[in-house]
C-alpha cells in the first residue's frame, strides 16, 4: 500500500528537520517536500503532489493564511493541518484559518522542555491527525501480538423510553468541532430554554478564545465556564483547555466544578468526564449530542447517558471532518437520531423545547 504523502510547509528549518525525521520514521508516512514559505510550498504542490500539507501560521513572504486562501483556490479537498502556538494570537490565527478551510491544527512542537518532548508531541498529536485525514492511505504495522478487535460498546442499550423533559444539552465534539459548534450555536434561538455545556477537545486559551467568538456569533450567551458557576438557561459553557468539567448541585441549583484529574481517552476536557456527571446530576432529563472529532470519547459517557433514559444525537459521516466520536456512537446503537450538521440546530432547538413541555417527572 502507497504511503501517506507529506508537504512541511514551515520557514523554521529546525522545525521542518524535527517534523521530517518524526514522519519518516512511520512505516505509513513519506515526507515528499518541504518549502520555507507558502509561494514556495504552493508552486511545490503540483511538483510532489502531497496527499496532506502541513501549514506554518507566521512566515516570511506569504504567511500561514494568505497561503491557506490561494490552496483553497486551487485544492479545495486537499487536508491541510496547521500548526499553531499556544498563544491568543496563534488562537486567533487558527480560529481564521479552520473558517478559510483548514481541517485541523496541532500546537508547534516548540518550547516544551527538550528535543524529544518536542518529538513525543509530533508523534501523539500529529501523526494520528494525518493518518485520520488520510484513512484511504494509512497502514499500521503488523502487531507481534494477537489484538482482539476493539467491540464498540460492551453491555446492550437499554430498551428505549418516551421522551422525557430536558433540563440541560450536552455536547461534545473533537476534531471539526469549532466549525460544527460555529454552525450549531449561532442557529440556536436567543430564549433557548435550558442550559448548555460543552467540552471541544483544545488546549489552554483556545477554548478561551473560542468561546468569545462562539458568543459575538450567537444570539445565546457563550463562555469559557468557571469553577462555582451556576447554570443559566440559554447561555452555554465551554469546558477550559486542561480542565475537565463536571457538575454538581446544592439548593441553589447547578453549579460548574472544574479539576485536573487524569486525562481520559487521552483528553482533559474528555466528554466522558462531563457526560458521566451529567448522567449523576440529571439522570435522564439531559439531550446530548455528539458532533465530529476523532477517537471515542463521549461513548462511555453517551452508555451512562443512555442508561438514566437521555436522548443521544449524533453528526452523521457525510458532514463529519472526521466520524471517530459520533460514529461510534451511532455504530453502537446509542443514538436517537443520527444528524447531517445543517439540521443539528434545529432538532436541538425542537427536542428542549418539546422537553421543557412535558411534566416534571415524580
Amino acid at each position: 500500500m502507497p504511503k501517506i504523502r507529506v508537504l512541511l510547509i514551515d520557514d523554521a528549518v529546525v522545525i521542518r528537520r524535527l517534523v521530517g525525521d518524526v514522519l519518516n520514521a512511520d512505516p505509513g508516512i513519506e515526507v515528499v517536500g518541504t518549502a520555507a514559505n507558502g509561494r514556495i510550498g504552493l508552486a511545490k504542490i503540483p511538483q510532489v503532489n502531497p496527499d496532506l500539507v502541513t501549514l506554518d501560521m507566521e512566515m516570511p513572504e506569504m504567511d500561514g493564511l494568505e497561503t491557506l486562501k490561494a490552496l483553497r483556490k486551487t485544492y479545495p479537498k486537499l487536508p491541510v493541518i496547521m500548526f499553531s502556538t499556544l498563544t491568543a494570537r496563534g488562537a486567533a490565527a487558527t480560529f481564521d484559518a479552520l473558517a478559510l478551510g483548514a481541517n485541523d491544527y496541532v500546537t508547534k512542537p516548540a518550547n516544551v522542555g527538550s528535543v524529544a518532548a518536542a518529538i513525543e508531541r509530533v508523534r501523539e498529536e500529529l501523526v494520528p491527525k494525518i493518518k485520520a485525514f488520510c484513512p484511504h492511505l494509512a497502514v499500521q504495522p503488523p502487531s507481534p501480538v494477537a489484538v482482539s478487535p476493539v467491540r464498540p460498546v460492551a453491555r446492550p442499550a437499554p430498551p428505549r423510553l418516551p421522551p422525557s423533559r430536558i433540563e440541560l444539552v450536552a455536547i461534545g465534539a473533537s476534531t471539526g468541532g469549532p466549525n460544527a459548534l460555529a454552525a450549531v450555536l449561532p442557529a440556536l434561538p436567543a430564549d433557548f430554554p435550558v442550559p448548555i455545556v460543552i467540552v471541544q477537545h483544545m488546549p489552554p486559551v483556545f477554548t478561551r478564545s473560542m468561546a468569545d467568538r462562539l458568543n459575538a456569533q450567537a444570539a445565546i450567551g457563550v463562555s469559557e465556564a468557571t469553577a462555582g458557576e451556576s447554570l443559566q438557561a440559554g447561555h452555554a459553557y465551554v469546558a477550559p483547555g486542561d480542565f475537565h468539567m463536571t457538575l454538581g448541585r446544592d439548593a441553589v441549583g447547578a453549579k460548574i466544578r472544574l479539576h485536573q484529574g487524569p486525562p481520559e481517552n487521552s483528553c482533559r476536557p474528555a466528554v466522558d468526564v462531563l457526560f458521566r456527571s451529567v448522567a449523576e446530576s440529571f439522570g435522564g432529563r439531559v439531550l446530548a449530542v455528539i458532533l465530529t472529532g476523532m477517537g471515542k470519547d463521549g461513548l462511555n459517557g453517551c452508555q451512562n447517558l443512555r442508561d438514566a433514559g437521555a436522548q443521544i444525537l449524533a453528526q452523521d459521516e457525510a458532514t463529519s471532518v472526521v466520524w471517530g466520536m459520533p460514529g461510534f456512537v451511532a455504530r453502537s446503537g446509542l443514538a436517537d437520531q443520527v444528524l447531517p450538521l445543517d439540521r443539528m440546530a434545529s432538532e436541538i432547538t425542537r427536542r428542549a423545547r418539546l422537553g421543557r413541555s412535558l411534566p416534571l417527572p415524580v
